[in-house]
């Protein structure tokens, strides 16, 4: 379960696995945290284009075989931290709007922001491609 707090162990936990699925070609469009105050928790969302072909069953299988193979120090995250949303989900137009990262995995920080209207509370973006 993840912490309330997104520490550098979480940060950097989710980057492994961005880049992981990136080297096995499962690259996802978009990942980022992003905080719910309704659950006081935070979760790594995938966007993934490809969401409709295999399904939702079929990508978190995917990503649970990646996550196996990551080292000891990245397993801090289990399936249930993890949630898929399509590359067209109104959240994700929005955060394009409001920055391009491009492919790569790096991190952007966004705290208390509105975008098109929607205030984001917490979100740390990796890629939003």
């Amino acid at each position: 379960m993840v912490e309330a707090d997104l520490n550098k162990q979480l940060i950097d936990a989710g980057a492994k696995l961005v880049q992981s699925l990136d080297k096995k070609g499962l690259s996802p469009d978009a990942a980022f945290w992003l905080y719910s105050s309704d659950t006081k928790a935070w979760r790594l969302f995938l966007v993934e284009a490809r969401l409709g072909e295999a399904g939702p069953k079929g990508v978190y299988r995917q990503i649970q075989k990646v996550m196996k193979e990551l080292p000891e120090e990245s397993q801090v995250l289990s399936l249930s931290d993890i949630g898929l949303l399509r590359s067209d989900a109104p959240f994700v137009q929005r955060l394009r709007t409001a920055l391009r990262k491009g492919r790569n995995v790096s991190g952007t920080r966004l705290m208390n922001n509105v975008v098109n209207g929607k205030l984001i509370e917490d979100a740390y973006i990796y890629r939003i491609a």
